[in-house]
């Protein structure tokens, strides 16, 4: 149950709901930004501090997002403190994804020993969106297993997790270098697209919409990196993915990142700056241009007001 002093983001769970995502008797898109990882603190949390967790979930808020993507699990008091400013939470479930899982009996059963425990934990939770399963198996571990091999253990991770919390969504973030994945078994089909040329990135959405078939699809990721892009150029190209996943049907879409305060692998990343605000919170072009495409979404005015005023009746029998 969350804390008796918070008021929960809403009185109902998100549920899927044909292509997209369903609050109540309202649609829900997801806009969304990543947080973190960041460096861990003396007990191994990959998290701020609580002060700093609440400053940042209140510019999220005022800047219209309505959810917060993180890749390592967190304490039951970040999902109060979402709840506190009407923020849902993405949670990662990381394990040893990046080596021979498959090869070791142990590791498989720990893998999934793990990551039910935190599901049972944090499942209850009102501020929870979903859980993603895994994100990104590379696709030397993909070919070393086979296609089957990794389905199938994914599939078997979707079901331990199921039955832990039967009403809460799963996904698995999938990327382009293994798309070939069926993993339709999933609530929602999740991926991470980088791709900075608008046509190519519409094109590439309306593949995966084939993906992921009667599911709805998330853009799990994207963004751009102002020191390359130079801080208009990261805007211009972040906006443009948030609008074009919306404009193609997505049920949402997430920017990465909210700050470019980033911690990876044992070290501060100070080479890459994919942040909407910068390491003091100060923010970048990117946050007002994302901002506002979220304000917009999924379909600016200007946008609707070129459409024919028609209807398009599709008949159809048992489909809904």
């Amino acid at each position: 149950a969350v804390s008796p002093d918070v008021t929960p983001v809403s009185g109902t769970r998100i549920v899927a709901d044909g292509k997209f995502l369903r609050a109540g008797d309202q649609r829900f898109l997801v806009k969304g930004v990543t947080y973190g990882t960041f460096a861990p603190d003396s007990d191994g949390y990959q998290f701020p501090a609580l002060p700093q967790i609440a400053e940042d979930f209140r510019l999220m808020a005022a800047l219209g997002i309505n959810t917060v993507r993180v890749y390592t699990p967190p304490r039951r008091d970040l999902l109060d403190e979402a709840a506190r400013h009407n923020l849902r939470v993405m949670i990662g479930l990381p394990w040893s994804q990046h080596v021979a899982f498959l090869d070791d009996r142990k590791l498989r059963q720990t893998i999934k020993r793990d990551l039910v425990a935190k599901v049972r934990e944090l499942g209850s939770h009102p501020a929870v969106l979903l859980f993603a399963v895994g994100n990104e198996i590379p696709p030397s571990v993909v070919r070393w297993h086979g296609r089957l091999g990794i389905e199938r253990f994914l599939h078997r991770l979707y079901e331990a997790a199921k039955d832990a919390a039967p009403e809460a969504l799963f996904t698995y973030v999938n990327f382009p270098p293994t798309e070939f994945l069926d993993l339709s078994f999933f609530d929602v089909c999740a991926f991470n697209v980088y791709l900075h040329r608008e046509h190519d990135l519409r094109a590439y959405l309306a593949r995966l919409q084939h993906v992921a078939g009667h599911k709805p699809l998330l853009l799990g990721e994207a963004g751009a990196d102002s020191i390359r892009e130079g801080e208009e150029g990261q805007a211009s190209i972040t906006a443009m993915h948030v609008r074009a996943a919306f404009s193609e049907g997505a049920c949402g879409a997430v920017a990465f990142a909210w700050t470019d305060e980033w911690w990876r692998g044992g070290f501060d990343v100070n080479d890459w700056a994919f942040g909407l605000v910068d390491r003091h919170r100060v923010p970048k072009p990117a946050a007002a241009a994302v901002a506002e495409a979220f304000a917009t979404a999924p379909f600016p005015s200007e946008a609707r007001r070129t459409w024919p005023r028609v209807s398009v009746i599709v008949c159809a029998y048992n489909a809904a």
